[in-house]
C-alpha cells in the first residue's frame, strides 16, 4: 500500500528508499519528485546538452532504484549517492566525446521574457560554459557542486571521493581561474561598472 505524497514529503531519502524497497510506489514518487531535478541540473551544467543529461538522469535514477533493495541506512545519502553516479556517468560521456567542440553543443532553451535578457543570459551562460570547459575535470566538477548546486564541502567530498581541505582547494583554484578568464568579458557581457 502507498502513501499519499504529502504525508512523504518530510520523509528523509534513505528512509523513503527503503519504502520504495518495501513496494511502497509512492515513495519511489515523491522520490523521484525530489531528487530528479537536482540530478538533472547537475548532469545539464557538466554536459552542456539537455537531452544527454536527461539520459544520464534517467540511468542514474533507473540503478538507484536497482540498489533500494540492497540500501543501508546511516552509511550514506541517497543524494550523495546520486549525485556521485551522475558524476561518472557525466564524465563517462565526457571521455567518448573528446573533441567535440563547444560550438558543437546546443544551446539550452531560455524562456525569458525579454529578447535583451535572453541575449545577455545566453552569452553569459556560454561564456561560463566555456570557462568552467577549459578549467581541468577535478576543479570544474567541484565548483559546480559547490558554487552552481550549492553542495556542502563535505558532501563534495564525499561524491569525489576526496578531503574537504582538497574541495576547498580546487574550488578556490576554480574560482580564481575562472575571474581570469572572464574579467575582461565583463561590458560584452553587459556588465558595466556603476
Amino acid at each position: 500500500m502507498s502513501m499519499p505524497l504529502d504525508a512523504l514529503s518530510d520523509v528523509a531519502d534513505d528512509a523513503l528508499l527503503v519504502l520504495f524497497a518495501n513496494g511502497d510506489r509512492g515513495a519511489a514518487q515523491a522520490l523521484t519528485l525530489r531528487l530528479t531535478p537536482r540530478a538533472l541540473g547537475f548532469a545539464a551544467r557538466m554536459l552542456g546538452d539537455r537531452a544527454e543529461a536527461e539520459d544520464v538522469t534517467q540511468e542514474a535514477m533507473l540503478r538507484l532504484w536497482k540498489i533500494a533493495p540492497d540500501w543501508r541506512q546511516g552509511e550514506a545519502q541517497v543524494s550523495t549517492w546520486l549525485y556521485r553516479v551522475v558524476r561518472n556517468l557525466c564524465t563517462d560521456r565526457l571521455r567518448k566525446k573528446r573533441g567535440v567542440g563547444l560550438d558543437e553543443i546546443a544551446e539550452p532553451f531560455d524562456d525569458s521574457p525579454s529578447a535583451v535578457e535572453v541575449m545577455l543570459n545566453e552569452g553569459r551562460a556560454a561564456a561560463l560554459r566555456q570557462a568552467l570547459g577549459a578549467l581541468p575535470e577535478r576543479q570544474r566538477e567541484a565548483v559546480i557542486l559547490r558554487h552552481i548546486d550549492g553542495l556542502s564541502n563535505p558532501e563534495i567530498a564525499e561524491i569525489l571521493e576526496i578531503t574537504t581541505e582538497a574541495v576547498e582547494s580546487l574550488t578556490a583554484r576554480g574560482k580564481r581561474s575562472l575571474t581570469t578568464m572572464l574579467a575582461g568579458k565583463r561590458n560584452e557581457l553587459g556588465y558595466t561598472d556603476e
